[in-house]
């Protein structure tokens, strides 16, 4: 599987720092926008609109039509989980069959409640659907820092071609046939990072925000485990590394969101992917009778149904109990 060829579907900050790391593994990439103006910019700066003062590889290029993708070995989906579909669904008729598709969002569509493998496995029905996820920020895969992830396929053997493919020395990705497990680790920890930026918000403290990682990960690890993923996977890059990193610093959508909530402010990103996936899995939780208070409070604020106050008040009066 040679793989030399690479479509990614989405000109965000995400894509197109992808879009630049695959281009640095010696890829020729094709890289979609829907926005012509996106295209455009791109082709006459060689710079993307979300990612100003990052160079994009000369093996990047940028393209408005859909169909470009036809020649694709490989496909990355670097769209927000909510638009998942959409981008799928589009790519669906110019796909050869056995594809490889890789979903590169982090959440659980709303209303379906389907992970982002089920929906590619919905809408491409003929391709090969993947997953990666990780402790990454744009800009840092974009400039070439050092970054490791996870790639996971169900067959493993299309995950280990895939990284080798997409792998740098500087973007390091450990492939994986645990693909619900990578799933689930990459959206449950959004929902725990707005909590992390409410305590930062609320100036709670260095203590508290240990406590939080700690007893969120615990909740993580819990769901994770209901829904059949891998205990090495939840202690991994996807798992615990991805809410060490999102957990920690403003650099993160959803930290950021929830520092906002906790300072008392509307928070104006609307690509928090936690502030979408937060009720989806607090039901799911609940119907395997999983104990999730942190995300529970997270999905009870965002849903007006608690203060932030309220919030803190419920998690911090709870009964005492055995660590685990």
């Amino acid at each position: 599987m040679a793989l030399a060829r690479i479509a990614v579907i989405g000109a965000g900050a995400w894509g197109t720092a992808l879009a630049n790391s695959v281009a640095r593994a010696g890829r020729d990439v094709t890289l979609w926008a829907r926005d012509a103006a996106a295209v455009a910019a791109i082709a006459a700066t060689r710079e993307g609109p979300r990612l100003p003062g990052i160079r994009l590889d000369q093996r990047v290029a940028a393209t408005g039509a859909i169909a470009d993708v036809k020649h694709a070995e490989a496909v990355l989906l670097a769209v927000p989980a909510q638009e998942l579909r959409v981008a799928a669904t589009a790519v669906a008729p110019h796909l050869a069959r056995g594809v490889p598709v890789v979903a590169c969002a982090k959440g659980i569509e709303r209303g379906t409640r389907r992970f982002m493998t089920e929906i590619i496995g919905e809408t491409l029905p003929k391709a090969t659907a993947a997953i990666l996820s990780g402790p990454s920020f744009a800009i840092d895969v974009a400039r070439g820092l050092p970054t490791a992830v996870t790639l996971a396929c169900a067959d493993e053997g299309i995950a280990a071609a895939l990284a080798h493919a997409l792998g740098s020395p500087t973007f390091r990705p450990y492939h994986s046939g645990d693909v619900r497990g990578v799933e689930i680790g990459g959206a449950a920890k959004n929902v725990l990072a707005i909590a992390a930026g409410i305590v930062q918000g609320r100036r709670l403290g260095a203590s508290a925000t240990a406590a939080l990682v700690t007893r969120g990960f615990a909740e993580l690890a819990r769901f994770g485990r209901a829904y059949g993923a891998r205990t090495e996977t939840l202690t991994g890059l996807s798992g615990l590394g991805d809410l060490v990193l999102t957990c920690a610093s403003p650099q993160s959508r959803n930290f950021s969101y929830g520092a906002a909530l906790g300072e008392g402010h509307a928070p104006g990103d609307k690509l928090a992917e936690g502030a979408f996936t937060a009720s989806v899995l607090t039901e799911m939780a609940r119907e395997k009778g999983v104990d999730m208070p942190i995300s529970m409070a997270i999905a009870a604020v965002l849903d007006g149904k608690l203060s932030v106050d309220a919030a803190i008040e419920s998690l911090l009066t709870r009964p005492f109990r055995a660590e685990g």
